[in-house]
């Protein structure tokens, strides 16, 4: 039979075997072709039980259907439903236009899957072996489904257009030679990739990817002991929220949500630097429970990230760095014990306008946590975070971090200015606590209205001057700019001259200082 009328007729070619016959009749009435054997370790495609000839089809015959197929039966719809089957030779629909719909189970390729520039309404490939899926720029109208798939070589998706989801949950990903499990640049995807439970060995490449809605790596493990990075996702857009978040283990009806308490759960894990900058997050960044296992070399790189929430609630890392310059958020929502030490966080420029405790968060550790992202004194963190407190109704804590910034600038100094700063300090707190001034004014007029009282105070002038009123006398020292009729009609000499003049200039600094404190009050009324 030639291959030309016969087939668009439907009747079956010469060359075809049994196993390809059936599947050829399965296609036209668009029926499931299911040549499992009942035995679930015999039917394993990722076991070592070997699969004759019985569950074997030409993968030309497989693209032979796919792009240039028989017709459907009546009153049927044709499309290729494989379960159990074992696909020898290279399946290469690269360029095709495939317009069936397709899904393979449990199925086994000898050879690589090439699908670069295809197209495709629908393709799902479920729990298949691959040896490799080389994919860059495929097209699909509606879902690519490749969950629990093992790819041995990686998969490249680059440049991709996914018209709905992308779905690679509990999928196992080996990388390639250039050391990338999956490749998936500049893919973009129309609504959700959900990746739970993935298991990447490799790097995870994401760059200038585009996720309409969310990326679910919920309960994924990124592996990378090979190069610097695990997952690498620069100039990431997604719609809505990227979860590095646990997932539920064991059942269906947990995918896509976090699990309820009391779940057995597994968490996001990765051991492999992360790179997400200049990434867009529509809604937020998740990294509730996440664990990230980094070497000293290795990061959490969010530079320039912009997103309404950071949920900074992972597992504290021991090594590595958490790198937030140039990040803009609205809300941090945060847990004190989240946060790397000192030298391990860096967050210069970085921006946030609310923070949101997850537990107790006392303003000692916010201090230790800003002294941790700041290595060498730097005013901006301090400034900012005192900001947010006050915009929060806060004051009091506000004023405790900008006393805390001049005490960090204080270590910065030449000793004099050391000295000088310890003064300030000891005395009226650099000005942040105007109640201390009030009280060193009050016990140096008590000092001083005794001390003058011994003093030898001859008149200036005989006969023009008042009274003398050792207390008044000290307290129109301590006043700067109200005259109480005391100073400039008594003549001191020796140390009271000293003395009176210590009270003067002591005077102007405590006054100004009650006078900033009031101002800052009567500003926040």
């Amino acid at each position: 039979m030639t291959e030309g009328a016969g087939i668009r007729d439907g009747d079956l070619p010469d060359d075809l075997t049994a196993a390809e016959a059936g599947m050829w009749q399965a296609f036209r009435n668009g029926s499931v072709y299911d040549l499992s054997s009942g035995d679930t370790v015999v039917d394993d495609p990722h076991g070592g039980h070997p699969w004759g000839e019985e569950r074997t089809v030409r993968a030309r015959i497989v693209c032979w259907l796919l792009l240039d197929g028989p017709p459907a039966l009546a009153g049927r719809v044709s499309s290729l439903k494989l379960v159990g089957v074992q696909v020898s030779g290279t399946l290469d629909l690269a360029g095709g236009t495939v317009e069936p719909y397709v899904e393979m189970r449990g199925c086994r390729f000898e050879h690589e899957v090439l699908l670069p520039e295809a197209r495709f309404t629908t393709l799902r490939l479920v729990d298949c072996s691959v040896p490799r899926l080389e994919a860059a720029r495929v097209h699909t109208e509606g879902d690519l489904h490749l969950p629990r798939c093992r790819f041995h070589n990686g998969v490249r998706i680059t440049d991709a257009h996914i018209g709905t989801d992308l779905l690679l949950s509990q999928a196992v990903v080996y990388r390639d030679r250039s050391g990338r499990s999956i490749a998936g640049d500049g893919m973009n995807v129309g609504q959700d990739l959900q990746a739970e439970m993935l298991e990447s060995h490799g790097e995870l490449s994401l760059r200038g990817a585009s996720i309409g809605v969310s990326l679910s790596l919920r309960g994924a493990r990124l592996v990378n002991p090979y190069t610097r990075l695990a997952l690498n996702a620069p100039q990431l857009t997604v719609g809505r929220t990227l979860y590095l978040t646990p997932a539920g283990v064991g059942s269906p009806l947990l995918s896509g949500r976090t699990p309820a308490r009391g779940t057995r759960v597994q968490r996001f894990e990765c051991r492999g630097g992360v790179r997400l900058d200049d990434g867009r997050f529509g809604d937020a960044v998740d990294l509730e429970r996440a664990r990230f296992v980094f070497t000293d070399e290795q990061e959490l790189s969010m530079r320039r990230i912009q997103t309404p929430e950071l949920r900074f609630l992972g597992e504290r890392m021991e090594r590595g760095r958490v790198v937030l310059s140039g990040a803009r958020v609205v809300n941090l929502m945060d847990r004190a014990d989240a946060w790397p030490g000192p030298g391990l966080l860096h967050m210069g420029g970085f921006g946030y306008e609310n923070l949101v405790p997850r537990g107790p968060f006392p303003l000692e550790r916010r201090l230790e946590w800003v002294a941790a992202a700041t290595a060498e004194y730097n005013p901006e963190p301090y400034e900012l975070l005192a900001s947010v407190l006050r915009a929060g109704g806060e004051d009091e804590d506000a004023r405790e971090v900008l006393l805390a910034k001049q005490r960090r600038r204080r270590e910065t100094l030449p000793p004099a200015g050391k000295l000088w700063g310890y003064v300030q300090d000891w005395m009226v707190a650099y000005g942040y606590r105007p109640g201390r001034a009030a009280v060193w004014m009050a016990i140096l007029w008590a000092a001083g209205s005794v001390a003058f009282g011994y003093a030898d105070h001859p008149p200036i002038k005989g006969g023009e001057h008042p009274t003398w009123n050792p207390t008044l006398f000290a307290l129109d020292l301590l006043l700067p700019v109200i005259d109480l009729g005391q100073v400039g009609f008594w003549q001191l000499s020796g140390v009271w001259q000293w003395v009176s003049a210590a009270m003067v200039l002591l005077g102007w600094i405590l006054a100004t200082t009650v006078a900033a404190g009031a101002t800052r009050t009567l500003r926040r009324s």
